[in-house]
């Protein structure tokens, strides 16, 4: 089906998520892999930090942690409100954006969102390409700025 999708234009074809959606979301099949991925710590779930500072999460006692990525994972349905103070998410509580690079916040990026790219972006089959997209454009901002601060010095 989604070969299908692919090759006539609906998988992307704004006119076409009503049809797909049937306007109650993506569905998602799952034979237990994921969920038994989940149920053994693959990948490691952690509660909500208290905050970000620089390279470092804050957890709630107070401890530090160096990270190179905070993924997000919020489920079927984004659950991003966090981001509403930071000004990150539009009137209807989603995420602006464009392609999953958000238009508010260097450096922040969304993957998985319906239709965020086309209808596979919420699917396994889409989810990787939109992955390298955001990845793609998030190091093209990072390289600009180095280079902005570089020169500025």
């Amino acid at each position: 089906m989604h070969i299908w999708l692919q090759r006539t234009g609906l998988d992307t074809a704004g006119w076409a998520r009503p049809l797909l959606t049937g306007g109650k979301g993506t569905p998602v099949m799952d034979i237990g892999t994921y969920r038994d991925a989940i149920a053994t710590g693959n990948p490691d779930r952690r509660p909500m930090f208290t905050r970000l500072e620089g390279d470092q999460v804050v957890w709630s006692d107070g401890t530090r942690e160096h990270v190179d990525v905070v993924l997000l994972a919020t489920g079927y349905r984004p659950g991003v409100d966090y981001l509403a103070g930071l000004g990150a998410l539009d009137e209807d509580g989603q995420p602006h954006h464009r392609g999953g690079v958000s238009l508010t916040h260097p450096g922040l990026g969304y993957v998985g969102l319906e239709w965020q790219r086309s209808f596979a972006s919420v699917t396994l089959r889409g989810v990787a390409a939109d992955a390298r997209h955001v990845l793609t454009r998030l190091r093209k901002q990072i390289r600009t700025t180095d280079r902005a601060l570089t020169s500025s010095r």
